[in-house]
C-alpha cells in the first residue's frame, strides 16, 4: 500500500480496535446509511493530469447508485494553486515522496485547483443527489484525502472537516464508500469513518487505484482498521 496510508495508521486517533463481527446485510436503510463519493473530479480521470486508470469506468454506475440513496456525500479535492502536495512548488518531480510534518508526502502534478473546470466534479455525477458537499485539501501548506480529517499538519494534528459531526447529526451510523482512488483518498476516507465510530464499507467495483499492484497492502490495512470492502452487486433496496 501506499505509505500514505501507513502514516496514517501510525496517527493515533483512537485506541486500536480489536476484531470485531461484522454485519453482512447489506440492505440500504435510508435513514442511517449514507453513500460517500469521493473525488469523481476530471483532473482524476484518462487524460488529466493525476489520472487514475479507468476511473471514467466508474462514473455511470456510481451515478445510478446515488439514485438509491437519500443522503449522498460527495467531496471534491479543491486545492491553491501553490498547494504544498504540487512537485512543481517543491522543484521535484511528481510522484517523489518528502518527509513532511513528521509523516511522508507524496508530491502530484498540479491538479484540482479550486475553480478551475478539472476540480468541478465530473459531468456524469448528478449534483441534485448530493446531500453534502466537502472540499478538501484547500489549506495551502496541508495535503488533505480523507473526507473526515486533513492531513497531518504543522503542528502535528490531524484537523477535522467537520463530516462526522454532521453525518452524527443526521443519524447516519454506516457508510458506503466509492470514487477515487482506492489507496489513498477512499482509503484514508473509509478508516477515519470507522474511526469515527461508523461501520465503513468500501465498494470495490466502484472505486479504482493510484497503485492497483498494491491492492493486497490496502486490503491488509482495510482489515487492520475494520473496514469492509464489497462488491456493489450486495447492496438491496433503496428508492430506484
Amino acid at each position: 500500500m501506499t505509505e500514505q496510508l501507513h502514516a496514517q495508521q501510525q496517527e493515533p486517533q483512537q485506541e486500536p480496535q480489536q476484531e470485531i463481527e461484522q454485519p453482512e446485510d447489506f440492505t440500504i436503510q435510508p435513514e442511517t446509511d449514507a453513500l460517500l463519493v469521493v473525488d469523481m473530479q476530471p483532473d482524476f480521470m484518462p487524460g488529466g493530469p493525476l489520472a487514475v486508470a479507468e476511473g471514467d469506468q466508474i462514473v455511470s454506475p456510481i451515478a445510478a447508485l446515488m439514485q438509491r440513496f437519500s443522503l449522498v456525500v460527495a467531496t471534491q479535492d479543491w486545492h491553491p494553486a501553490q498547494h504544498i502536495s504540487f512537485a512543481s512548488q517543491q522543484g521535484r518531480s511528481p510522484f517523489d515522496a518528502i518527509p513532511l510534518y513528521g509523516s511522508t508526502q507524496t508530491l502530484w502534478p498540479d491538479h484540482c485547483i479550486a475553480g478551475t473546470s478539472g476540480a468541478a466534479l465530473h459531468p456524469g455525477i448528478p449534483q441534485d443527489r448530493i446531500g453534502i458537499l466537502v472540499r478538501k485539501g484547500t489549506y495551502r501548506d496541508i495535503d488533505s484525502y480523507s473526507a473526515f480529517r486533513e492531513n497531518t499538519g504543522p503542528d502535528g494534528q490531524r484537523r477535522t472537516t467537520g463530516l462526522s459531526a454532521m453525518l452524527s447529526a443526521r443519524g447516519v451510523r454506516r457508510v458506503f464508500v466509492c470514487g477515487l482512488a482506492r489507496d489513498f483518498c477512499v482509503g484514508w476516507s473509509a478508516l477515519d469513518a470507522q474511526a469515527e465510530g461508523l461501520l465503513a464499507i468500501v465498494l470495490d467495483d466502484l472505486t479504482r487505484a493510484v497503485y492497483p499492484d498494491r491492492r493486497a497492502q490496502t486490503d491488509a490495512l482495510f482489515a487492520q482498521g475494520n473496514v469492509l470492502h464489497r462488491p456493489s452487486s450486495l447492496l438491496k433496496g433503496g428508492a430506484l
